[in-house]
């Protein structure tokens, strides 16, 4: 069974208790079209599972087949910086079909974010150092497509839906 490499650390950007049962890593591309799909199912078990799941985003832009991916990444790690990445993440993947820089920037206001700031910022690259971490730890990981998750620590290779996720989270919690 494949095994999540790098450790959940300060870095990554965590939803719900760090002491959950149930730690979920997601490694996604918000240009994906099963990435949002899985967005709101993802959504669905943070409802259904509240303080028993501890959701992790990672990185992992396929930019040889979504070439506004890399740049999203980047969008919601500027957005971290100023305090707003799940805002940035759940608006980018709500606008999935529309991801160029203009859209992002509208986005960046759409969320609260100091937009001069974060304009400067996206032009310069800031966060492409950031966005390929996730990316090579996905990588190490065996990630190989999008979305893969690792239910803790261990990859999830069941089907891609709600009811399976969340039948393979109910077991490890069992388990727990």
């Amino acid at each position: 069974m494949t095994q999540l490499i790098l450790p959940i650390n300060r870095r990554d950007h965590i939803k719900g208790p760090r002491n959950a049962p149930v730690t979920l890593v997601e490694y996604a591309d918000y240009e994906c079209p099963y990435c949002g799909q899985a967005y709101w199912f993802v959504k669905d078990l943070e409802q259904s599972l509240g303080d028993l799941l501890c959701l992790v985003f990672r990185n992992f832009p396929l930019i040889n087949v979504h070439s506004h991916a890399e740049h999203a990444a980047e969008a919601a790690e500027g957005s971290a910086a100023q305090g707003k990445f799940w805002e940035m993440h759940d608006c980018l993947f709500e606008h999935q079909q529309a991801l160029h820089d203009r859209s992002l920037v509208e986005y960046a206001a759409e969320v609260d974010l100091d937009v001069p700031l974060f304009i400067r910022e996206m032009t310069a690259h800031r966060y492409s150092d950031r966005v390929r971490e996730d990316f090579l730890s996905g990588v190490r990981s065996g990630v190989n497509g999008t979305p893969s998750f690792f239910i803790n620590g261990a990859r999830y290779q069941g089907s891609l839906n709600l009811r399976s996720l969340l039948a393979a989270i109910e077991q490890v919690a069992d388990g727990a």
